[in-house]
């Protein structure tokens, strides 16, 4: 376009090139292409710390609780909770689940310290934890590999006691349709894995969004559009 006086005229608001946008995190804030993942907000790690610390806890209490009332495997019968059905009997297992692997107690360890060394990864070095359902659930998997691997370390074990259980986990909870149908007996860690695991089969069949951060109310919304009309006007 040209000037009143023949001279070259460019808007002052004409693009001068086309670029792409930049990147931009849910809440609208710019993000580099080296780091394109905003931070981990706080109460993801509060919620994993607590839920892995308090899962913890609350398995090793139990055990060390049971075991000291109703003794070592074998020393006393059942105490039935609900006769027949739902009761409280220490056992040791020496392998993994339902038995699987007895006496490789020390493997099953490293492969624990395997699994929580990479669910760390995952959540927070890959940012996986930006998802509510997987800190959460991946809380409670963290929860029971400690408490188990206390176990599996031989923290628990005294001498005197049968050396086979040097590497073996506590179970105390007893379940059972029948005399002759029966669970085999677990722990709090076990539910906690259970549980864990159930979320995470649940995700992979309902997908949620890769970033599910709190989103802001519509208050909070409502305010920020008002926010943004007076400063354009």
């Amino acid at each position: 376009m040209l000037s009143p006086n023949g001279d070259p005229q460019v808007l002052a608001n004409a693009p001068a090139g086309r670029s792409n946008p930049p990147l931009q995190s849910r809440d609208g804030s710019p993000l580099s292409h080296s780091n394109p993942l905003p931070a981990i907000p706080a109460n993801r790690y509060v919620t994993f710390f607590a839920l892995a610390i308090l899962g913890a806890i609350a398995d090793l209490w139990t055990k060390q609780a049971m075991f000291a009332w109703r003794g070592l495997p074998g020393m006393r019968p059942p105490h039935w909770v609900v006769e027949g059905y739902v009761g409280i009997e220490t056992a040791v297992n020496i392998g993994a689940v339902f038995g699987i692997g007895a006496g490789k107690g020390q493997l099953f360890a490293a492969i624990s310290v395997v699994a929580a060394i990479a669910i760390f990864v995952w959540l927070f070095v890959k940012r996986a934890a930006h998802q509510w359902l997987l800190t959460i659930a991946l809380g409670c998997v963290m929860g029971g590999i400690i408490g188990n691997l206390y176990d599996r370390l031989g923290l628990w074990w005294e001498p005197g006691m049968d050396p086979r259980w040097q590497s073996g986990v506590r179970d105390w909870i007893l379940f059972q349709a029948s005399d002759t149908l029966k669970w085999p007996n677990f722990n709090i860690a076990d539910s906690l894995l259970v549980c864990g695991a159930a979320m995470l089969i649940y995700r992979s069949f309902f997908p949620v969004d890769e970033f599910d951060d709190d989103k802001p109310n519509s208050r909070e919304e409502s305010n920020e559009a008002h926010r943004d009309d007076n400063s354009s006007q």
